[in-house]
């Protein structure tokens, strides 16, 4: 079997799902290739919160802009493409919460006290199940299962190849794949680059008990809604690949969130995700300087609110469209 579709995007985690989304709303005939299953895209509360990531992570203010740029380009990106946004803010409990309104003030948020912490409209969310299937379905895109096991391009176009022997060619290809290795093929400085990739593993449990209608985050543990219930969650583990849930840290993770709820619950299945990240926490988006070859990889656990800034700039580099002003913050070759 042959294939020949103007775009090939390795992945269907939220990158490779937003940029096929995005280059398929322009127009363009886009396959993803992804071997199929879970990632860390679908085991995710799907927290767009640039406002309570720049308290916890405390950053400038140029790195909470950034988010916040990030976030506001959902409206657009979720209208054309049939999702739902909601935007009924999310609750922070923890100490100092009068400094914590004042530091995200400072760094352009919005927030109010609340008896047990603060309030900021400033961080939405999204469905992770849902967004997946929708943006799946977009028209002009089309998703096959598949394992890629190898590459080879030239200037004219790259090959594609499954290790069930299936093969595309296309002059274009994204490489979205997350926390994995690098593919055979690549070029070495791209394979070197995507070694650099630290896997970071993360599990959150679903709990059928009901929660206060928005995501609720305290040092250490969140709760989020999910359908039928909330998510609690989730570790931040570096370096390890393994996808056995942790039943003693589950145990713990869920005794702490459902005390931040002060509701009673037993426990739902936990799962378990691997996300990638970089050194400075940001993901790796746009041309790689190899020519018809782009990354959309490594977004730390803010891949849902990158989605569609990633998108943009990584169909803005395919079409030699002028990069909007954050693509530099993204770029392959920052780290080089």
């Amino acid at each position: 079997m042959t294939s020949s579709p103007d775009v090939i995007v390795i992945g269907a985690g939220v990158l490779g799902l937003c940029t096929a989304a995005e280059l398929a709303g322009r127009g363009h005939a886009v396959t993803v290739i992804d071997p199929g299953g879970p990632n860390a895209s679908s085991v995710a509360a799907g927290m767009l919160a640039p406002a309570l990531e720049a308290l916890l992570e405390d950053m400038t203010p140029e790195q909470a802009g950034l988010l916040k740029r990030a976030r506001d380009l959902w409206p657009a990106f979720a209208e054309a493409h049939g999702l739902s946004l909601h935007r009924e803010g999310a609750e922070w409990r923890g100490p100092d919460a009068a400094a914590a309104v004042t530091r995200l003030r400072e760094l352009g948020f919005e927030a109010k006290a609340m008896r047990q912490g603060l309030l900021t409209p400033d961080d939405w969310r999204i469905e992770p199940g849902a967004a997946m299937t929708l943006l799946s379905r977009t028209a002009g895109l089309s998703v096959v299962r598949g394992r890629v096991a190898r590459l080879a391009g030239d200037a004219r176009r790259w090959r594609v190849e499954a290790d069930d022997g299936r093969t595309w060619f296309a002059p274009t290809i994204v490489l979205a794949t997350g926390a994995a290795t690098a593919i055979p093929g690549l070029p070495p400085t791209i394979a070197a680059l995507v070694e650099t990739i630290e896997p970071i593993r993360g599990q959150l449990t679903h709990l059928a008990v009901e929660g206060p209608g928005r995501v609720v985050r305290a040092p250490g543990v969140y709760a989020a809604p999910a359908t039928g219930g909330v998510v609690i969650g989730a570790t931040m583990e570096p370096g390890r690949r393994d996808l056995e849930p942790d039943p003693d840290e589950a145990r713990a993770r869920v005794a702490a969130g459902l005390a931040l709820l002060g509701v009673e619950g037993e426990p739902g299945p936990t799962r378990v995700g691997i996300r990638g990240a970089v050194a400075d926490g940001l993901p790796l988006a746009g041309p790689s300087g190899q020519p018809g070859l782009l990354l959309a990889l490594a977004p730390r656990r803010n891949g849902w609110l990158l989605g569609p800034m990633v998108a943009q700039v990584v169909a803005d580099g395919i079409e030699g469209r002028a990069p909007m002003a954050d693509a530099a913050a993204l770029d392959p070759l920052r780290l080089s």
